[in-house]
């Protein structure tokens, strides 16, 4: 009603964190039919860490990746993708059992501490150590770190669901269920703002 007073009421606006890579793989693609549906909705995307604890102060909602959101946040679990080992195509005939990997140097993603450890349990190998273990904060970088055959990433499935140049490809043929997975998450009193919830609930309903 404010913004209609104002005059206002032709854009809604949305302040948004969300991590780069998941905006780059799952979020850009799909901006365009948001906008087709709501051609009002207009966002502001922030990349920035540190992001749930910016809610309400600058930000309206985040996209974050988590084993949980804890209260008294609203938080949606988004659809979950399972994590597999990635590589440059070249390393499949050096990397032909799982086992093998303890020649190899393993690439870790900073928010994803666990994920080699979570994949060897389920692999039978809870006690196989690689070469050497490389952490990176930044999810490009470590998808372009493989794809130079610097090493194995654990990373999720759907980060190969878009073309690389060079190209990546996963090893071997086990997926495994991670404890992290993509959450949105906002103030519960956000929700009553239209933005948010025109968001909200298009984005549950394409990846929820």
């Amino acid at each position: 009603a404010m913004d209609r007073a104002a005059g206002e009421s032709d854009v809604e606006r949305l302040r948004l964190a969300v991590l780069p890579l998941f905006a780059s793989y799952r979020l850009m693609p799909r901006l365009g039919q948001l906008r087709a549906e709501h051609p009002e909705l207009h966002i502001d995307i922030d990349t920035a860490p540190h992001s749930l604890a910016r809610l309400g102060e600058g930000l309206d909602a985040a996209i974050v990746l988590a084993r949980e959101v804890e209260p008294p946040l609203y938080a949606r679990r988004l659809a979950a993708s399972p994590v597999v080992p990635i590589a440059a195509p070249a390393l499949k005939a050096t990397l032909r059992r799982p086992r093998d990997l303890a020649g190899a140097t393993v690439l870790l993603h900073r928010d994803l501490p666990d994920a080699f450890r979570h994949w060897c349990d389920a692999a039978g190998l809870p006690d196989l150590q690689p070469a050497a273990v490389d952490h990176f904060d930044s999810g490009q970088l470590i998808l372009d770190a493989a794809a130079q055959g610097l090493g194995v990433a654990f990373m999720f499935a759907m980060h190969l669901e878009v073309p690389h140049d060079p190209p990546i490809v996963q090893l071997f043929d086990l997926a495994v269920d991670a404890p992290y997975t993509y959450w949105f998450a906002c103030r519960r009193s956000a929700l009553a703002r239209r933005p948010v919830r025109l968001f909200h609930d298009w984005l549950v309903r394409e990846l929820g």
